[in-house]
């Protein structure tokens, strides 16, 4: 806990309790896997049909997007080059790193993390590759059935997770539209979908600053390191139940968003996402003061 409280140095370590560094490292591994095993299950467990519509209730309710079942993104987490990785873990801010792949809820809690892919993949590789990337293509994330927008009656709508850019557009899965040439009712819809996606920056941020070796480059082993992170997400949800948070502490960190990458989406994709467009410019879905907002 010292470890990943402070990000003291194995050095810091070895002379604080008097072991040996191999011996500290060992000692973090350990504690880690530990960490995951008795947490997972209970503060990360996969939603099920009727989490997944409590999730979207209270992302309605605080952030104003209907149906929103969580928001994506990807985190650089800086890391001493992997002993024969070549360039795989060098990304394009031209460091060493893994990336750290989170969907969460509205209250900045991790409901599924993807630990350990190479830090030269893009978001879009990440999540593609990842369980959650392929559970969601094969329909296998127990979603509820479409439901119409608050205030309509139809057309029946998908429940849906929002990212960036760096994500391919799906029937469940939204990104903002293309910076040129924007109609106002798409500005709108841009800025209503960075609301509700907000939440996900702000957790990595809350998890930085309360874990605070997540601030300077790892120095363990690579195995280990994918350990600390894992164990300092569960973590971080269970302090968030407990705890609450400080607004501060979301409000910089040193985690690193991935470049986003050019993806293409498909129709069913563009459709979905020019409903939502549609209803946020509607009288049932229109914020007062989102037009002052973009």
């Amino acid at each position: 806990f010292r470890y990943l409280g402070t990000g003291q140095s194995l050095a810091s370590l070895h002379y604080a309790f008097l072991v040996g560094k191999s011996t500290a490292s060992v000692i973090i591994r350990e504690i880690c896997v530990a960490i995951w095993d008795a947490f997972h299950a209970a503060v990360m467990a996969q939603p099920h049909k009727e989490q997944w519509k409590e999730i979207a209730d209270v992302f309605q309710q605080t952030w104003k997007f209907p149906n929103c079942a969580g928001a994506i993104d990807g985190k650089h987490i800086r890391i001493k080059k992997p002993v024969r990785s070549g360039s795989q873990y060098y990304n394009y801010k031209k460091y060493f790193s893994f990336v750290l792949f989170a969907m969460c809820n509205a209250n900045y809690s991790f409901r599924y993390i993807d630990v350990g892919s190479y830090g030269s993949r893009s978001d879009s590789a990440v999540f593609a590759h990842s369980d959650f990337g392929k559970m969601l293509q094969d329909k296998a994330l127990d979603l509820p059935e479409h439901t119409a927008l608050p205030g309509t009656t139809s057309p029946a709508m998908p429940f849906v997770f929002v990212g960036d850019e760096a994500f391919a557009l799906g029937e469940n899965l939204m990104r903002p539209y293309s910076s040129r040439g924007l109609s106002l009712a798409r500005r709108v819809f841009n800025y209503r979908l960075t609301r509700a996606r907000r939440v996900v920056e702000c957790a990595f941020g809350i998890l930085a600053n309360k874990w605070r070796f997540l601030h300077t480059p790892i120095h363990l082993k690579l195995e280990t390191a994918i350990s600390a992170v894992k164990a300092a997400c569960v973590l971080h949800n269970f302090v968030r139940a407990r705890d609450g948070y400080n607004f501060e502490d979301s409000l910089t960190h040193s985690l690193h968003s991935h470049r986003p990458s050019v993806v293409r989406g498909h129709r069913q994709g563009a459709a979905v996402r020019e409903q939502f467009t549609a209803y946020f410019m509607s009288p049932h879905g229109a914020l007062p003061w989102q037009l002052d907002a973009i």
